[in-house]
């Protein structure tokens, strides 16, 4: 018989993306150890973990370890890390899905690299559920060698019963705009509310979950310690209390962001309402599923759609989740900046050979093409700091040793790297905390930036006081008004998915044809009948461009349906080809459907004609186009902000001594200029521009537009007055020029003349 395994030391590694995640498979995983494996422990290791308890595992780790993967980077940097995972067995990635996509995955693939050549024999199990390219997710996740050729897929033979429904307001109206429906919806959802006996209730954003909380409590005070709020501000003892609430069932219900998205199990939940649209489809599948949360249950999502033309997209969603299309999650292509951060990582974590580390790193799925040109580079970047920075020696990180392993020799740059180890890139943030009381939760600097001392506003469902800032914390009181400002977090608005807007064209072409099938078409026919009474509907075989005179100007308004960053970068574009035609400025104004160019003066006709759309719709010189159409420079210096930080060029700063957004932004700035000017073959420069196209404008699937674009019939539509999808174009447009008060004003004001239009016109 095989000699018996030592029981101490960790063997289970459970790697999943979010720390509420994290507390729960925790609970799940120590329930079945005391009937099954008494001897072992089982623990968790994240941001939220305890000093002690971090200390107490340094001694010794339990036999089951759940983390994430900025924890696991931080273990793999201790000198004795080799021996902390030498008996480990299987490592198990939860929610691939969710980390895939970006530089966090790319973080676990190195990280995999290592613990498979200190473990060869190791077993890893990747978790996904809403995936459209499962294939290469498992490739991603076990390597493109001979692990990924052996890798096994296992899907269930049965598929989920998943069930999709509207809650129709009782006017749609004929014109949409963002939000104009809203809050509206909030007697028909305090109604469905009311049936259920728990409901997670979903939004966008964290500025919309407290708006929402606030009025639903509002709306029934009755409810006031039954239902919560959960975001990722709020502070974890208020998190945990409201998950602890879910689970044992005594919330009615639970506002809540992306925050809850993931397999969190909250058996209790019976319904799942989803405020506004939720712009993906696997993102509603997601949220969908923490419904039902037991086999053989159904879960149910209802959409509340906040203005018209959600409700196309809720049919939309419909029609794709029945179809099972799902979108593909991309996998980053060697980003430089997390491999630079990984070789000081792996250098403090017993130290490497260039050429074995060379090997392991490119066993990643990621930099499976890493050139041998990039990774010297790398190296020498960590070195001696590339060709700019050789005279600093605090960016000489890593040195060779006598024996040629290269590793850390300075404790304050070891110190500094573990600080700052991760890829997660956010604005700083500061403690939000009573004056006489407990700490409520982060909020982002810029937001208190704006505030003076008696200002309120509206944070973790209460209407705050601004006092003062001290140390990096808010300090606040509680208000008695009632109305205040609202924290805008970054990240606010979510753009169409490729698989919803193809989707959303399907649908606009049955109704193009007649067919109206189902409530939310019906709801939205007299919406799209204006559209077509006025101009046309765009489909995958027309695009349609409206013309409008106005006082402002002359309007252009192309509706390609490609999502909010892919029109960015079309919009730019065509306003450079037709300048480049014929002299002109223009001011952009962009939604999930379409953009509008205003100018002066109206273009050529002859640059709109159907037959030219081969030529403004060309891919040709794209590249060079783009960077000609926008403002490249000053969106590279801004990724290269969060490159710089990732790469350790500068540091958010120590617990207590964070350094705020500003004096980051000009830490990372003064690197952009030293390397643009000194060190132009920099490949972090490089990486920034490549992001800013990749990521920022989708250049992939600008070009994949384009295309699309090329084989639409190009329709020039004349208008006498804006259509209702011209309409939330200009309400956009609104919304950066005008306050609140003035431009809900102008919107009535135009809002009101459009319906009386649209009253004539009626047959």
């Amino acid at each position: 018989p095989p000699p018996k395994r030592p029981v101490g030391g960790l063997r289970i590694l459970w790697i999943t993306p979010m720390r509420a995640l994290a507390a729960d498979t925790l609970r799940a995983l120590q329930a079945p150890l005391p009937a099954l494996l008494p001897h072992w422990q089982a623990g968790m290791r994240t941001g939220d973990t305890s000093s002690g308890e971090r200390a107490r595992q340094m001694k010794s780790l339990p036999q089951v370890l759940v983390t994430t993967p900025e924890s696991l980077s931080l273990l793999l940097s201790q000198a004795d890390a080799q021996q902390r995972f030498d008996r480990l067995d299987a490592i198990v990635v939860d929610e691939w899905h969710e980390l895939m996509g970006n530089k966090r995955g790319v973080q676990v693939q190195l990280a995999l690299a290592r613990l498979r050549r200190w473990r060869p024999e190791l077993v890893i199990w990747g978790l996904s559920a809403t995936l459209g390219n499962l294939e290469q997710a498992m490739r991603a996740l076990l390597g493109p060698g001979a692990a990924g050729d052996a890798g096994v897929l296992v899907q269930a033979g049965q598929r989920k019963r998943i069930e999709i429904d509207t809650l129709l307001p009782p006017q749609a109206g004929r014109f949409a705009w963002a939000g104009h429906l809203g809050l509206q919806m909030l007697p028909a959802v305090v109604a469905e509310i009311e049936h259920s006996n728990s409901t997670l209730v979903f939004t966008n954003t964290r500025s919309q979950s407290e708006l929402w909380y606030q009025n639903l409590l509002a709306a029934r005070p009755d409810w006031a310690g039954l239902i919560a709020l959960h975001h990722g501000s709020l502070d974890r003892e208020v998190r945990e209390w409201v998950e602890a609430g879910l689970r044992e069932g005594r919330l009615k219900a639970v506002v809540c962001t992306s925050s809850l998205d993931l397999g969190v199990d909250f058996t209790p939940v019976e319904r799942v309402l989803q405020i506004g649209s939720a712009r993906g489809v696997a993102r509603l599948l997601q949220r969908a599923g923490r419904s039902g949360h037991q086999p053989g249950r159904t879960a149910r999502a209802t959409l509340v759609p906040t203005n018209s033309l959600e409700l196309l997209e809720s049919a939309a969603l419909q029609s794709a989740v029945a179809a099972g299309r799902i979108e593909q999650r991309p996998v980053p292509d060697c980003p430089l900046d997390v491999l630079v951060q990984h070789l000081v990582t792996i250098a403090l974590g017993g130290g490497f050979s260039p050429d074995a580390l060379l090997d392991e790193v490119r066993q990643t799925w990621s930099y499976r093409h890493l050139r041998h040109d990039q990774w010297q580079w790398a190296l020498d970047f960590v070195v001696r700091g590339g060709q700019s920075l050789t005279a600093y020696p605090e960016y000489q990180r890593v040195q060779p040793d006598e024996q040629g392993i290269y590793r850390v020799p300075v404790a304050a740059i070891a110190r500094r790297h573990r600080m700052n180890v991760g890829t997660i890139v956010a604005d700083a943030s500061m403690h939000v905390q009573y004056l006489r009381g407990g700490r409520i939760g982060t909020i982002e600097e810029g937001f208190i930036a704006r505030l003076r001392p008696g200002d309120r506003f509206l944070f973790g469902g209460r209407m705050l006081e601004f006092v003062r800032v001290h140390e990096m914390t808010a300090w606040v009181r509680r208000s008695t008004s009632s109305s205040g400002a609202v924290p805008r977090w970054q990240g606010g608005r979510l753009a169409l998915s490729d698989t919803l807007a193809h989707a959303v064209l399907d649908r606009l072409q049955q109704a193009e044809e007649g067919h109206y099938d189902g409530p939310e078409m019906q709801a939205v026919k007299p919406l799209l009948a204006i559209q077509q009474r006025w101009s046309a509907l765009p489909t995958a075989q027309r695009l349609v461009v409206e013309q409008l005179k106005s006082r402002e100007g002359h309007h252009l308004f192309f509706y390609p349906l490609a999502g909010r960053l892919v029109h960015v970068g079309l919009a730019a574009l065509l306003a450079w080809r037709i300048s480049r035609e014929q002299s002109a400025t223009w001011s952009i104004s962009v939604n999930d459907y379409g953009f509008e160019l205003l100018g002066a003066k109206p273009p050529d006709p002859a640059l709109l004609m159907p037959e030219a759309a081969a030529t403004l719709f060309s891919d040709d010189h794209l590249l060079a186009d783009v960077l000609a159409s926008l403002n490249a420079t000053e969106l590279s210096q801004r990724r290269f902000r969060e490159i710089a930080r990732i790469a350790g060029l500068v540091s958010q700063g120590y617990p207590g001594q964070a350094k705020s957004t500003r004096q980051l932004q000009a830490s990372a700035a003064l690197f952009f200029e030293v390397f643009r000017k000194h060190d132009s073959g920099n490949l972090l420069l490089t990486q920034a521009q490549s992001e800013v196209l990749e990521q920022e404008l989708e250049l992939q699937r600008l070009r994949q537009t384009l295309a699309e674009l090329r084989s639409r019939r190009l329709q020039l539509m004349p208008l006498a007055r804006p259509t209702p999808l011209a309409f939330g174009l200009m309400v956009e447009r609104f919304r950066e020029k005008l306050s609140t008060e003035k431009m809900s004003d102008r919107v009535a004001r135009m809002l009101g003349e459009l319906e009386r239009a649209a009253d004539r016109s009626m047959p």
